[in-house]
């Protein structure tokens, strides 16, 4: 399945905005946040499971459990973020 991938504060300066990503069916987020750590050393490094990191599904804030479906946006962000 594709999904889109956005990142926010910190981590956009590091990633970039968006960018997709190619998973199985039935993946949690979870699952993807450990694809993308497998996808280079930045990936790893600042989406370290050692690292606060919060997670949004289609706009909505979720735990790694979350499932995601085809076509979602996933989102990740620093605990705390300015507006």
């Amino acid at each position: 399945m594709k999904v889109t991938v956005r990142y926010f504060a910190s981590l956009r300066e590091a990633l970039g905005a968006s960018e997709p990503l190619e998973a199985p069916d039935g993946a949690s987020v979870g699952a993807l946040r450990d694809l993308l750590i497998a996808r280079s050393p930045a990936h790893a490094r600042v989406l370290a499971r050692d690292r606060a990191v919060r997670c949004a599904l289609n706009q909505d804030v979720c735990e790694e459990t979350a499932l995601v479906a085809p076509g979602a946006e996933l989102a990740f962000f620093p605990p705390v973020t300015g507006g």
